[in-house]
């Protein structure tokens, strides 16, 4: 068994962010659909489209910050009471090979 001792801030802070812009990016494309299909004025269809560019941001920037929040928040608690405990095998030669096959065939 091994032990999470640490979470690196700006590791889990950087991963969080990039998740943000791809989850942003997504809700900005279904934004934009709602505001095409919805009938409305030209306006509303402009902010759709200014969706796509402002929602990648702000969840990027909300990213950053929770993740920064949640590796602080970790390391404060997994020192004091302990980290997460986790069981890990290593895999042999043919499992690997047969892993690696099923990847090149996706």
């Amino acid at each position: 068994m091994l032990e999470l001792k640490k979470i690196d801030v700006m590791s889990l802070a950087k991963i969080s962010t990039i998740l943000g812009v791809v989850f942003g990016f997504i809700l900005g494309i279904l934004e934009t659909i709602a505001y095409i299909l919805a009938p409305s004025t030209p306006t509303y269809a402009a902010l759709g489209f200014l969706a796509v560019i402002i929602f990648p941001i702000v969840y990027a920037i909300i990213g950053f910050v929770g993740g920064v929040i949640t590796a602080f928040i970790y390391n404060i608690v997994a020192e004091r009471i302990g980290g997460i405990t986790v069981d890990l095998q290593t895999v042999s030669g043919t499992r690997k090979q047969k892993i690696k096959e099923l990847y090149k065939r996706s």
